[in-house]
């Protein structure tokens, strides 16, 4: 397997965008032929051209001279002028279907890498999203890639069509005149070099640039969730200064960027001036000395802005560019991450039966701090257990151990005799079911959202499932029923009733084990007892297991785990640990003291 973290360099980036359209190199390269067509009718135009004025210049001076039979060659110039409209009718055919099988190519080359990285998101470990910013991520998928659309699309033929040009250019002044072309020839890689050693300053800056508006994204995106909480507190102020320390530091890389970046301008029209004021001077003796038509000297003339306007454009598409390479570092930053491992060794037969056992566990999110230590459990069939603990005990790393988000450091965890390691992971999932702490509901309706769970499930069974955990009757309460839209931001439901609405999802799973992570704590107590009560029938035959701090969800459990640190300090049912009189006492009769 290859290193996938291998630093991608400015080479390799553009080189690997590169791999990205070459699955489309028929519409690619004929976009680039096209391209070469119309430069060669770019740079023919200062020659035709001057085969007119040449010619018109001879014949009026043979008038003025009183040369017998001397006059206007006016075939000739006819011709010479119908050559140049059907090269400029040619030249503009050519750029028109150039940019247009171009952009068909980079269209289908962006969703290609928008597919791909959500792809690769799916692959991707759940650690991987626990280190990211939000809004950070999400600026790779949109503003990321839609810079290196731009860049592409506005860029790539004109950097095709600088690379001909300069060439077609330098023939042509060297075939032209050896002298004024030796002076072109010597120009262009002053240019070259003078506009990257520019470039290799600013380049830094535009990383930094690219980095920055991706903490601008991500502190947008956490302020904007959390609004009510800043409001709330009176943090406006303290949000508002971080708002302004970040903004301050994009402005400060951006004008640095920019401004070193736009050194280039200056540098080649200057250059240019000078390259303009020799070729008039050389090219002026010689019309005089007779070595060189005034029609090709008005070429040369041309050959002046005409071999510096792609160095501009380039210089103009610099910033861009730039931009366009930080943009795939970031994007191809998040697919060289590695896959979650695929090291199944054994395949599941049927359905789990839900025996658990936990042998000698140790894990641990940070090198040399170890969270959980030495945890042992045995859970049999059906079972439901309970863990309770204070915050950063480890109660959720448990259940992410469980699920496979992560992988113990030492140990291991068995089901139904196999250790998980050596399952798919997508085969071992599709047995859980489960409701995090934070209810997740889609835009769509409520039908679609239940039809989550299972996605073959009958309108029939999706009611059964509402039913079980008591959300039947609110769901006909709202207009529209099941078909009711949910919005982007569920905010058109309770947070009780979208929790309500994920149990009946996981329900609808049928899963063998079944998780609960603080399932309860954001509902009412009425709420609370209907949930108990749907749950203490729906879990019988399941293995299931259940995190809360509401002391009263887990009373009936046949295990309650009482954790401290990553270690099992009490473990019994509700009564024994009463009778114990030791932490879960003590937390018991902190909830129920008061009434």
């Amino acid at each position: 397997m290859k290193d996938n973290k291998k630093k991608t360099t400015h080479s390799s980036s553009f080189g690997r965008l590169w791999s990205y359209l070459q699955v489309y190199r028929f519409p690619l390269y004929l976009a680039i032929f096209l391209k070469i067509i119309s430069v060669i009718m770019s740079v023919i135009e200062p020659v035709v051209i001057g085969l007119a004025i040449t010619e018109l210049t001879k014949n009026t001076l043979d008038i003025i001279k009183g040369v017998a039979g001397a006059h206007i060659n006016v075939s000739y110039v006819g011709l010479v002028l119908v050559f140049y409209l059907l090269r400029g009718l040619i030249y503009e055919l050519a750029s028109y279907y150039s940019n247009y099988f171009m952009t068909n190519a980079v269209q289908a080359t962006v969703q290609d890498m928008r597919n791909e990285m959500i792809e690769k998101i799916n692959r991707t470990s759940v650690s991987y999203f626990d280190k990211q910013q939000f809004g950070d991520l999400l600026g790779r998928f949109t503003s990321d890639v839609e810079t290196v659309s731009n860049a592409l699309q506005q860029s790539f033929l004109q950097v095709v069509n600088a690379i001909f040009t300069l060439a077609l250019v330098i023939g042509t002044v060297l075939y032209l005149n050896l002298q004024l072309g030796a002076v072109f020839v010597i120009t262009i890689p002053i240019s070259y070099f003078g506009a990257r050693f520019i470039m290799s300053k600013s380049q830094p800056y535009f990383k930094q640039q690219a980095d920055a508006l991706g903490t601008l994204n991500g502190f947008v995106q956490e302020n904007l969730t959390g609004f009510n909480v800043i409001k709330l507190f009176g943090r406006e102020g303290r949000s508002l200064d971080d708002f302004k320390e970040i903004t301050e530091d994009l402005q400060k890389v951006g004008f640095k960027a920019n401004f070193i970046s736009g050194l280039m301008m200056p540098f080649l029209n200057g250059l240019s001036d000078l390259t303009y004021l020799i070729v008039a001077v050389l090219g002026g003796l010689q019309v005089l000395a007779g070595r060189l038509t005034i029609g090709n000297m008005q070429a040369f003339v041309q050959y002046v802005w005409q071999i510096n306007q792609p160095i501009q454009n380039l210089t103009q598409l610099a910033g861009q560019l730039q931009s366009a390479k930080s943009s795939l570092d970031r994007i191809f930053q998040l697919m060289n991450e590695p896959d979650e491992a695929n090291d199944a060794t054994e395949v599941l037969e049927g359905d789990l039966t839900g025996q658990v056992i936990f042998n000698h566990v140790d894990f641990q999110y940070v090198a040399d701090k170890p969270l959980i230590r030495d945890f042992n459990l045995e859970v049999n069939p059906g079972e439901m257990v309970a863990i309770v603990g204070p915050t950063g005990a480890g109660k959720s790393t448990i259940i992410n151990l469980l699920m496979r988000f992560y992988d113990v450091t030492a140990g291991s965890i068995s089901v139904d005799g196999h250790d998980i390691r050596n399952l798919s992971r997508k085969d071992y999932r599709k047995q859980f079911g489960m409701v995090l702490q934070d209810a997740w509901l889609f835009e769509g309706t409520i039908k679609e959202n239940l039809r989550f769970g299972n996605l073959e499930a009958t309108d029939e069974e999706i009611v059964e499932a509402a039913k079980a955990a008591n959300v039947d009757h609110f769901i006909r309460t709202l207009p529209g029923g099941y078909n009711m839209e949910i919005n982007q931001e569920s905010s058109n439901i309770s947070l009780g009733q979208k929790q309500l609405l994920t149990i009946a999802r996981a329900l609808l799973a049928d899963p063998k084990i079944l998780i609960l992570d603080e399932a309860t704590s954001s509902v009412d107590t009425r709420l609370e007892l209907l949930i108990q009560k749907a749950m203490k029938t729906l879990m019988q035959g399941r293995t299931s297991f259940v995190i809360a701090h509401r002391l009263s969800t887990i009373q009936e459990a046949d295990k309650i785990l009482v954790l401290k640190d990553g270690q099992i300090i009490e473990q019994g049912n509700h009564e024994s640990l009463l009778a114990d009189k030791g932490f879960y006492y003590d937390l018991y009769n902190s909830q129920f003291a008061e009434k």
